[in-house]
C-alpha cells in the first residue's frame, strides 16, 4: 500500500453522502461497522464505487498490457485516489500519469515511486523541487512541445545543486489538438534544444490521441509519432533506452496496432499507455467509445459508479424531480442514465423509458412514461458519463460489494 501522509479525513458532517451526525468516525471503523448503503448510514444523493467492478477493470487492464508488451501508467487525475492507485501499481502498472504539479507533488507524498507528468513543467519553484527530489531516488518525466518550454527547465535548474538530470518526452501534437508539436521538424528543434540544455535528457516522444474522431485519424497520427521517433532515434538524439507513450481511453487498441512490437532496432523500446478512466468506467461516453468494444480479448469493462438518488417530488404527470443536480453527478459529457428504481419497500425495478432531460444545481428533471409509476419517496440508481467528473464533485465514496454493503471507503485529493 502506498503511505498516505495526509491525516485520513474523518466521517462526520463534512462527509457528502455519509449520515455522521454524532462524533467523526474513522473510515476504518466505519467500513468495518459493515454498514448496509439502505440502512440509515449514508443519506441522498450518495455516489458509490462498486468494488468487484473495480478489481475487474484493473485486471482487464493489466491482462491487455501483458498480451501486448506495453507498459502501463493509469491517468491518475480521473481518480486522485491513493487507494486506487495502490491498487494499479499492485496490478503491475509501471508508473501513475498526472496532469499538474499539485498532482505530482500528491504523487510524491503518498509514495508513488514513478510519476508521469503529461504537461509541460514551466514554474521555477516546483521544477526545483523536482530536481531535489530526484536527486533523492523519485522518478519522473515531463513533457516539452517547445524551445521555451525547455528553456524554462535549463534556467530553473541554472544555480541548483544536483547532477540528476529531468527526464522529459518530447510531444508531437496534431492540428487542432490539445498541446505538442505540430510538425515533426518542430519536434527536433525542440529534441536539438534538449540536447544542448544542461540538467535536461530526452527519454522519448509523447502524443495524445483522445481529441481525434475515428480509427484513420488515430492511425495516421500514431504513425507520425512513430516516425518522429525513428527519425530522433536517427539523427542521435535518443538514448538506448526510449520511452513512447500514448494511449487514452478511447483508442488503445489503435495504439497497440501502430505502436506495438519492435520498431525501433538498436533501442530498448518502452511504449506507456495512458488510460485513467477504464478503472471506474461509465455509462456514457467511454460506454459507447470503449476500445474492449472493438478488440473484446480481454472481455469488457464493467462500469462501477453509481449515484443513488431519491425522488422528492412529482408535480405533473410525466415528470418527477429527483434530489441529483449538477453538484453531484457529471454533465459535460452527457447527463445521468436511469437503471433502476428502489422502492421503499425495498422491492427494486427497472427504469425503462425514463430519462434525465436536465439538471439544475441539485434538482434533476426525470422523465417518466405513462406505464411507470414513480413516487416521492423512491430512490434511483443513475449511471454518469465521464468519471473525471464524477470524482471532482465526491471526496469521499463508499465502496459497495455486490449486495450494497458498504466495504470500504475511498478518499479523494485534488
Amino acid at each position: 500500500m502506498l503511505r498516505d501522509q495526509l491525516d485520513e479525513p474523518a466521517l462526520d458532517w463534512r462527509a457528502k453522502g455519509f449520515w455522521q451526525p454524532g462524533p467523526p468516525v474513522s473510515s476504518a471503523d466505519f467500513a468495518a461497522a459493515g454498514h448496509h448503503l439502505f440502512g440509515g448510514a449514508v443519506t441522498w444523493p450518495v455516489l458509490v464505487a462498486r468494488s468487484t467492478a473495480i478489481t475487474h477493470n484493473i485486471d482487464t487492464m493489466a491482462a491487455f498490457c501483458a498480451r501486448h508488451g506495453f507498459s502501463f501508467a493509469p491517468h491518475g487525475k480521473t481518480t486522485m485516489a491513493p487507494t486506487l492507485f495502490a491498487a494499479q501499481l499492485a496490478a503491475g502498472a509501471w508508473a501513475v500519469t498526472v496532469a499538474t504539479a499539485n498532482q505530482l507533488l500528491a504523487c510524491r507524498a503518498l509514495g508513488v515511486p514513478r510519476v508521469l507528468l503529461a504537461n509541460q513543467l514551466l514554474d521555477p519553484v516546483p521544477l526545483r523541487w523536482l530536481a531535489g527530489e530526484l536527486d533523492h531516488g523519485f522518478e519522473a518525466l515531463c513533457y516539452v512541445d517547445s524551445v521555451a518550454g525547455v528553456e524554462a527547465i535549463g534556467a530553473a535548474l541554472a544555480d541548483q545543486p544536483g547532477t540528476t538530470p529531468v527526464r522529459v518526452l518530447a510531444e508531437l501534437g496534431h492540428a487542432g489538438g490539445r498541446t505538442g508539436c505540430r510538425t515533426v521538424d518542430e519536434l527536433v528543434e525542440v529534441a536539438e534544444a534538449v540536447a544542448a540544455t544542461a540538467r535536461v535528457r530526452l527519454d522519448g516522444v509523447s502524443g495524445y490521441e483522445g481529441g481525434l474522431p475515428d480509427v484513420p485519424a488515430v492511425a495516421a497520427y500514431l504513425g507520425r509519432i512513430r516516425e518522429a521517433t525513428v527519425r530522433l532515434a536517427d539523427r542521435g538524439l535518443l538514448a538506448t533506452e526510449v520511452v513512447v507513450s500514448a494511449g487514452g481511453s478511447a483508442w488503445f487498441d489503435v495504439l497497440a496496432d501502430q505502436l506495438g512490437g519492435a520498431w525501433l532496432p538498436g533501442h530498448d523500446l518502452r511504449v506507456v499507455l495512458r488510460s485513467g478512466a477504464y478503472v471506474t468506467h461509465d455509462h456514457g461516453y467511454y460506454a459507447e467509445h470503449t476500445p474492449f468494444r472493438r478488440v473484446p480479448g480481454e472481455g469488457s469493462l464493467e462500469q462501477a459508479l453509481e449515484i443513488w438518488a431519491q425522488v422528492t417530488s412529482t408535480p405533473e404527470p410525466g415528470l418527477a424531480i429527483v434530489g441529483m443536480g449538477k453538484r453531484d453527478a457529471p454533465y459535460d459529457e452527457g447527463l445521468p442514465v436511469p437503471l433502476r428504481i428502489r422502492r421503499p419497500s425495498g422491492a427494486v425495478e427497472g427504469a425503462d423509458g425514463l430519462g434525465v432531460t436536465r439538471l439544475n444545481d441539485q434538482h434533476a428533471y426525470l422523465r417518466v412514461p405513462p406505464e411507470t409509476e414513480v413516487r416521492p419517496g423512491d430512490l434511483v440508481c443513475f449511471g454518469i458519463s465521464h468519471p473525471c467528473t464524477a470524482f471532482d464533485k465526491w471526496r469521499t465514496i463508499p465502496v459497495v460489494d455486490d449486495d450494497y454493503t458498504i466495504v470500504d471507503v475511498l478518499h479523494t485529493y485534488f
